[in-house]
């Protein structure tokens, strides 16, 4: 059974915290939460708490991807 990238997006939460990036980018906590200060970033603010929504993240993440390679990197 082959499994579907968008399926494996899907079992995240609809907005992401530190934590949660973390998991997924396979980095600590602060070094989440520095990318999270990136100004390319999709961030949301709550008061004092940073979130970003599951979907805005993964197209960024796919940017960030697409720039490494066609900057040959």
């Amino acid at each position: 059974m082959k499994i579907n990238a968008q399926d494996e997006i899907g079992k995240y939460p609809l907005v992401l915290t530190a934590k949660e990036i973390s998991l997924i980018l396979k980095i600590s906590k602060p070094s989440a939460y520095e990318v999270m200060k990136r100004n390319d970033f999709p961030l949301i603010k709550i008061g004092r708490c940073k979130r970003v929504l599951r979907e805005e993240f993964f197209v960024w993440l796919k940017t960030q991807q697409e720039n490494l390679i066609k900057n040959g990197e």
